[in-house]
């Protein structure tokens, strides 16, 4: 549990360097605790370097945590999809596959934006079912929503999907199924 966090910052040029760069350096105070009982106390020592003179050293540490959503996305396209892990022998094929890989990450992106938050009495619940599809990791939006069993039955003059089981992202694939029946409007 974070106790406190101390901001300093200096500067420093590398001996190679020109010009000297601002470092924030950010020290955490954890405690590790389990249940009630204190286990030990350790300090964590973070290191930030930049050019930005004009902001201040809590707005370079709340800046760089919004990046580190963007390595959880690089990471995600990395071990999540495997785009970047190319089975392939040739530049040709590893493109392919990488582009086959992001589309797929982009049907996840896009399911989550296209899913409807209504005004009534359940419009929380939609908008934090929304915000959690956009940031599942892909293995998860496979196995919840792509990965279902299905029974196909053609009957007269329709086709009737029925899902063979349930789990808790069954209610949000209905509704998503009857947002993406309507055409896209900007």
């Amino acid at each position: 549990m974070l106790q406190w966090e101390d901001i300093a910052e200096f500067e420093h040029r590398p001996d190679k360097c020109k010009k000297a760069y601002r470092v924030i350096a950010l020290r955490k105070r954890i405690s590790v605790e389990q249940g009630q009982d204190k286990l030990f106390e350790e300090y964590r020592y973070f290191f930030y370097i930049t050019n930005d003179r004009a902001s201040t050293p809590r707005q370079i540490v709340l800046l760089a945590n919004d990046r580190c959503d963007q390595e959880n996305l690089i990471e995600q396209l990395k071990n999540g999809v495997r785009a970047l892990r190319n089975p392939l022998d040739n530049l040709y094929s590893n493109w392919a596959y990488m582009v086959c890989c992001t589309l797929a990450w982009t049907l996840k992106s896009w399911c989550g934006l296209l899913m409807p938050t209504a005004p009534g009495p359940h419009a929380q619940a939609h908008r934090q079912q929304k915000q959690s599809l956009l940031t599942m990791e892909f293995k998860t939006f496979a196995n919840a929503l792509v990965k279902l069993p299905c029974q196909i039955v053609r009957t007269g003059r329709r086709i009737l999907y029925r899902l063979l089981s349930w789990n808790p992202w069954t209610g949000v694939l209905l509704r998503l199924s009857k947002s993406m029946r309507l055409p896209l409007r900007c």
